[in-house]
C-alpha cells in the first residue's frame, strides 16, 4: 500500500478528485483552506490581500500498481497549468488499522 499526499490550488479540486474515481480510488482525506508556496514556480497562496486563493491537499492510500498511473495522471494535470500550484508526494505504507 501506497499513500499519496497532493497539494492544490483550489481551482483543481474538481479534477482531482475525477482523476481518483478514473484509477478506481475512492477513500481519501482532504484539508482545505491551507496556505503555502511552491519551492520553484507559482505564485503563494496565503489567502491574504496581496495572495488571495488558498490551497487544498488531499491523503489517499491505494494499491502500489495503481501509484504510477496516478502520480503520472497528476503530473499531466500539472503540466496544463504549471502557475496554478500542484505537489504530489508517494510513500511506502508499512502497516494501517
Amino acid at each position: 500500500m501506497t499513500g499519496i499526499f497532493v497539494a492544490y490550488n483550489q481551482a483543481y479540486y474538481d479534477e482531482i478528485i475525477l482523476l481518483l474515481e478514473k484509477h478506481g480510488t475512492r477513500g481519501y482525506t482532504s484539508w482545505t483552506e491551507i496556505s503555502g508556496r511552491g519551492s520553484d514556480k507559482g505564485e503563494p497562496h496565503l489567502g491574504t490581500h496581496t495572495w488571495p486563493t488558498f490551497n487544498d491537499a488531499l491523503i489517499t492510500f491505494v494499491e502500489d500498481d495503481k501509484v504510477d498511473d496516478i502520480m503520472d495522471s497528476l503530473h499531466k494535470l500539472d503540466c496544463v497549468s504549471e502557475e496554478l500550484g500542484l505537489r504530489a508526494f508517494a510513500w511506502k505504507i508499512d502497516k494501517t488499522v
